[in-house]
């Protein structure tokens, strides 16, 4: 290689020089070098100072082209030529050299054999950095299905880039009524009341107000703040799409964090003129003992008594469902007229014809409880579980 590297040098230069380099860091792998040997080699080489940034592995340091070690603390230079350890990694190894016109042929070739080694150095003594985690909806279904087992379920996770060995990590499933399931992590709450926080829905699936990542929703977006919520391509989020949200969990018992998305789905709404005064975003942990309700009302199956009576007093006036919604969700009949902006005397009416469709009085306790169950029900009848 030496002869070969003069012969070269005679000819072109450039050649016999790159090859004197290859044939440097091939000595020094064979030799075991260590890291800091590495990153001197490539400073001395180049004749300019060298730097190696592993983030993932913690590992940083410099060395002046003397071979003196001197670390710094600042970030490097957009132009100067650099390589990453792994393909299609990021930039790691560093040559403090300015130039717009791209590494020369020599400085490439110290960046390629020197990055090479280095990431051999450091998979041999610090393990391998993990794989950069993926957006894979099959990886997503894997961990959210019961049925398969825990290996390649923790598997999966991992290549989501969930963290499988802190216990304290907690994840959510969130099932949406059109798109595929979703993993997020617990933190801020997903809500719809008022200006958006915590994780909404976007363009491309879902978005959070703190840098966090959103496994099966796609291109990652950020909510970057302001009185709507703005999503990280500058549009506004949208709230009205119906979700459910499963509990916080561990990863292994994100199978059942799934299974009570799907259930705390069917007690969303889309708000519409059938569906008045619902939310499109619902939490199964604030369900509580209404959420067996779900394993009791089948969609399809012959609808209750009271549901059908709903069902006939709705079609009677166009106001009906929205006055008997707000009737059930407020503290008060002032409330209720208040939420349906009219005179307290109107409601009064409008709850006298409704009592006579209904067949029952809606102004007492009883009542009141029985047209929230009647509502509750007719709700679940109308939307499916997603695996249904």
């Amino acid at each position: 290689m030496k002869e070969l590297a003069g012969r070269l040098a005679a000819v072109d230069p450039d050649a016999g020089a790159a090859v004197a380099v290859i044939a440097y860091f091939d000595r020094l792998a064979e030799a075991r070098a260590g890291l800091e040997a590495l990153v001197r080699g490539a400073a001395v080489l180049a004749g300019c100072p060298a730097r190696l940034a592993d983030e993932e592995r913690r590992v940083r340091l410099r060395v002046e082209p003397d071979g003196r070690r001197k670390d710094s603390g600042s970030d490097p230079e957009p132009g100067w030529p650099c390589a990453p350890l792994v393909p299609g990694g990021p930039p790691a190894l560093w040559l403090e050299r300015a130039g717009d016109a791209g590494p020369s042929v020599v400085d490439a070739v110290i960046l390629e054999r020197a990055s090479a080694a280095v990431r051999t150095v450091l998979d041999r003594t610090r393990g391998r950095a993990p794989a950069p985690p993926v957006d894979d909806p099959a990886l997503v279904e894997t961990v959210l299905d019961a049925d398969a087992p825990l290996p390649a379920r923790l598997y999966a996770a991992r290549r989501l880039g969930l963290d499988t060995t802190d216990p304290a990590a907690r994840f959510r499933a969130v099932a949406m009524a059109d798109g595929p399931p979703r993993i997020v992590p617990d933190g801020p709450r997903i809500v719809t009341d008022g200006p958006p926080r915590g994780v909404a829905d976007g363009p491309h699936g879902l978005v959070a107000d703190a840098p966090q990542r959103i496994v099966g929703g796609g291109p990652q977006q950020v909510v970057a703040g302001g009185p709507r919520g703005i999503a990280a391509d500058g549009r506004p989020v949208p709230s009205a799409e119906r979700a459910g949200v499963g509990p916080a969990v561990a990863v292994v018992d994100l199978p059942d964090s799934w299974a009570a998305a799907r259930t705390a789905l069917r007690f969303s709404s889309d708000g519409g003129a059938q569906e008045p005064g619902g939310r499109p975003v619902v939490h199964s942990d604030e369900l509580g003992g209404v959420a067996l309700l779900a394993g009791l009302v089948v969609p399809g199956a012959e609808p209750a008594p009271d549901v059908r009576a709903v069902e006939a007093a709705a079609a009677d006036a166009p106001w009906m469902l929205r006055t008997l919604h707000a009737v059930a969700s407020t503290a008060s009949l002032r409330a209720a007229a208040v939420e349906v902006n009219v005179h307290h005397s109107t409601l009064q009416d409008r709850l006298t014809h409704a009592e006579h469709l209904l067949g029952w009085p809606v102004r007492t306790p009883q009542g009141r409880f029985r047209l929230q169950l009647a509502l509750t029900m007719r709700q679940l009848m109308r939307n499916r579980s997603t695996d249904q």
